[in-house]
């Protein structure tokens, strides 16, 4: 009795594993198959591929006097090097657009990564928004999702 008893709770155990393995793992996964994470607080931004952690990089946000918009977007224009318009003709490579204006772009900026420098715009280094822009390439602008939180 003691035996099965034992063995039962191991199976069941055993089968909850699975299951949480299987939420956290991808395994039945839905949704956006890349998820660009940007936390405003941590000023890091955490890219997933169906929920399994890939990236997780220092980014600058907006400084004191502009805003990056939070919320969940799906980006809408890719750029391999663009010049903001707005902004002295300044150099954005790889640039992913996904909310009006704002960008996930790369910045020569690097020694300002982790702390807000931006007008809005999420800064990376140049490597790692390269990254970016081609995982949006690979799985294109409907498969992908950019999340802003504070």
């Amino acid at each position: 009795m003691f035996r099965k008893l034992i063995l039962s709770a191991c199976l069941s155990i055993g089968l909850m594993a699975t299951a949480h393995a299987s939420a956290n793992f991808g395994l039945g996964y839905e949704g956006p198959s890349i998820v660009a994470v940007v936390d405003l607080s941590d000023q890091r931004l955490s890219v997933y591929n169906e929920g399994i952690l890939l990236h997780k990089w220092k980014v600058s946000t907006a400084r004191r006097g502009y805003i990056t918009p939070v919320g969940r977007y799906q980006p809408y224009r890719i750029h391999k090097m663009w010049r903001s318009r707005k902004y002295d003709n300044a150099p954005m490579p790889y640039s992913v657009f996904f909310h009006k204006g704002w960008a996930v772009h790369g910045t020569n900026a690097i020694r300002r990564l982790g702390s807000p420098a931006s007008h809005g715009c999420v800064r990376l280094d140049p490597k790692n928004a390269r990254t970016l822009y081609r995982l949006v390439r690979q799985y294109g602008m409907n498969d992908v999702e950019i999340v802003i939180r504070q």
